[in-house]
C-alpha cells in the first residue's frame, strides 16, 4: 500500500516477515527500485529492497576522484548543457583540460533574465530558458529516465548527479526526476568541480566563427576573442540556430532530419489523479499522477512528450518574435496543474517546399515559421495562443479560457486555423483517441497552448560511427541533442561522455 511504502518502519517489518528473520537483526534496508502500479482500482507501490543483517555495513557510496588537469592538453567544449558538462567531467577523468564556453550567463544572473521573460519584458537571445549555465536542463523538470542505457554507464551518470547534490532517491525511482528548484544548485556544483580541477568555465562566450586550417578545426572565435585547443566538442543544444547557420555558411555538411511539433496540453492535476488512480483523490501517500500516450493517426505518430505532473508551462522562446512553450516541475510536484507536450511527426516531405532554398536547414525554417505564426496569434509580451481541449477537438472557438500556470498569459485562438493542417488534424485525432483511453481527458477544463516545437533538433550534424568526429572536419566532435544524437538529460550526458572518450583517442 502507498502509505506502507512511504514508511521505512513498515517496509522493514514486512521484509523481516518475508525473510523469516528477527527484525532486530536487520542493520539496514536499502530501496533499490520503486515504482507505482495504478492499473487496478487500488494503486500499489512496488519496492525492491536490499536487506543487510548481523551488522552488515551500508554499501559504500560511489566516490569520484577528479584529478587536476592544470597544464594538460586543452579541449574546447561549446555549450554547458548536460552533454557539455558530462563531456567536460569525463575529459578531466581522462587527463584533459576542458575549456567550457557558454553563450549565456551564470545561474544567478540567468534567473533575472528569465524573470523578465515571465513578466513579458522581452527575451535576451543569449540568456533565457534555453541558454545559460547548464543549458535548457537547468530550468526543467529534470527527468532522468532514458531508454539509451546501452550507450553508456547509466548508473554512473545518476551517481554523478548525486555526488553533485541530487537526492539519492534518483538511484532507485522507476522514473527519477530532480526538479527545477534543485537543478541550479547541482549545475553550479558541477561547474565548480570543473574549475576546481583546473578546467575553465567561461560565460558570455557566444561562438561567432570557427578556426579552420586545412580542414582541421583548431578552435573557435567568440566576438573578438580567439580560443584554440586540440579539439572542439560541439554541445550547443537544439535551440542554437545560429550555430547551424554558421556551419552551413562555412561549408560544413549538415543533414535535415524529421522532428515533432505540436502544443502543450494542460489539465488540473486533480483530474489526472482521478483518471490514473481510479479514486476521488490521490491522498497523502501517492505522488502527482503522470501519463504517457501514443497513437497512430492516419499513419502518423502522435504522442505525449515531457509530461510534467504538478508542474508549470513556461516561455521557452529564444527570440521575442517567437512563441514557444515548454514544461517543468519543482521537485515536490506541488502545482495544481499537469502539463505535457502533445506532438505529431513532421517528416521531410512536409517541408520539401523549403529544401531548394535552404537545403539541410529546411526543417529549421519550417520550425521557425511555426513559432512565428504562434507569436502572431498570441500577441505582445509572450502571451500564448490557447484553446479549450474539447473545443479544439470539436473545431469550435473558445470564447474564454480557464486559469493556467503559464505566467505571461494566454489568449483564445482557433489553433486549427493557422497551424499546418496535418499538425492540427493529427493532434485532434490523437487527443480524441487518448480521451477514449483516459475517460475525462477530453474536457474544457483543459487547454492546449501553442506551440511545443523544440522536442528535438530539425538538423543533424553528421559524425563517423567509429571516431564520433565529423566525417569531413577533423577535430569537430558534435554531441548531444543539438547534434541530433540524444533526447533528454541522461542520454545527452551519456553521449557527451562517449564523445570525450573519442576526443582522448584523437589527441593521443
Amino acid at each position: 500500500m502507498p502509505r506502507e511504502a512511504a514508511d521505512a518502519t513498515c517496509y522493514t517489518a514486512r521484509a523481516a516477515r518475508e525473510l523469516r528473520i528477527d527484525e532486530r537483526s536487520i542493520a539496514l534496508v536499502r530501496v533499490v527500485k520503486r515504482s507505482i502500479d495504478a492499473r487496478q482500482r487500488q494503486p500499489w507501490v512496488n519496492l525492491s529492497l536490499e536487506v543487510y543483517v548481523d551488522q552488515e555495513p551500508q554499501p559504500a557510496p560511489v566516490h569520484f576522484d577528479y584529478p587536476s588537469v592544470e597544464g594538460k592538453t586543452e579541449v574546447i567544449v561549446v555549450g554547458s548543457g548536460p552533454a557539455g558538462l558530462f563531456a567536460a567531467l569525463r575529459l578531466i577523468e581522462l587527463g584533459l583540460k576542458p575549456i567550457l564556453l557558454e553563450r549565456g550567463r551564470e545561474v544567478s544572473l540567468r534567473k533575472t533574465d528569465i524573470a523578465r521573460i515571465n513578466r513579458g519584458e522581452g527575451v535576451d537571445p543569449d540568456s533565457n530558458y534555453a541558454f545559460g549555465e547548464g543549458g535548457a536542463g537547468t530550468f526543467s523538470d529534470g527527468k532522468l529516465f532514458t531508454r539509451s542505457k546501452k550507450r553508456g554507464d547509466y548508473n554512473k551518470a545518476l551517481q554523478t548527479l548525486v555526488f553533485h547534490g541530487a537526492n539519492p532517491e534518483i538511484l532507485y525511482e522507476a522514473h527519477p526526476h530532480i526538479g527545477t528548484d534543485k537543478l541550479p544548485y547541482i549545475i553550479r556544483n558541477i561547474c565548480r568541480t570543473i574549475t576546481d580541477c583546473g578546467g575553465e568555465v567561461l560565460f558570455e562566450r557566444r561562438v561567432t566563427d570557427l578556426i579552420l586550417r586545412q580542414g582541421v578545426l583548431k578552435g573557435v572565435v567568440c566576438g573578438s576573442e580567439r580560443i584554440e585547443g586540440a579539439a572542439v566538442v560541439l554541445a550547443t543544444g537544439h535551440s542554437a540556430r545560429d550555430i547551424y547557420y554558421l556551419l552551413h555558411e562555412r561549408g560544413i555538411r549538415l543533414e535535415a532530419k524529421a522532428l515533432a511539433m505540436g502544443v502543450r496540453i494542460e489539465h488540473p492535476q486533480a483530474l489526472i489523479d482521478r483518471i490514473q488512480y481510479h479514486q476521488p483523490e490521490r491522498g497523502e501517500w501517492l505522488p502527482a499522477a503522470s501519463y504517457s500516450l501514443v497513437s497512430q493517426e492516419q499513419g502518423r505518430g502522435v504522442y505525449s512528450f515531457c509530461m510534467c505532473p504538478g508542474g508549470f508551462i513556461v516561455p521557452a522562446m529564444t527570440d521575442s518574435a517567437e512563441s514557444v512553450v515548454n514544461g517543468m516541475s519543482p521537485s515536490g510536484r506541488t502545482s495544481p496543474y499537469a502539463n505535457s507536450g502533445l506532438v505529431t511527426e513532421v517528416r521531410a516531405a512536409d517541408f520539401a517546399h523549403l529544401t531548394e532554398q535552404w537545403g539541410a536547414l529546411a526543417g529549421l525554417k519550417f520550425q521557425e515559421e511555426f513559432e512565428r505564426l504562434a507569436r502572431r496569434e498570441g500577441g505582445d509580451r509572450q502571451v500564448a495562443p490557447a484553446q479549450r481541449v474539447a473545443d479544439f477537438v470539436a473545431g469550435k472557438a473558445s470564447n474564454a479560457l480557464p486559469a493556467t500556470s503559464y505566467v505571461p498569459g494566454i489568449t483564445p485562438s482557433r489553433l486549427d486555423r493557422w497551424m499546418p493542417s496535418f499538425i492540427a488534424e493529427g493532434l485532434r485525432a490523437g487527443i480524441a483517441t487518448f480521451g477514449r483511453r483516459m475517460r475525462g481527458f477530453v474536457t474544457n477544463e483543459a487547454i492546449v497552448v501553442g506551440v511545443e516545437s523544440r522536442t528535438s533538433t530539425p538538423v543533424r550534424i553528421p559524425r563517423d560511427a567509429e571516431t564520433l568526429m565529423h566525417p569531413e572536419v577533423a577535430g569537430l566532435f558534435p554531441t548531444g541533442e543539438g547534434a541530433g544524437y540524444a533526447g533528454g538529460i541522461i542520454s545527452a550526458g551519456l553521449d557527451g561522455e562517449r564523445v570525450a572518450e573519442a576526443v582522448r583517442n584523437f589527441v593521443k
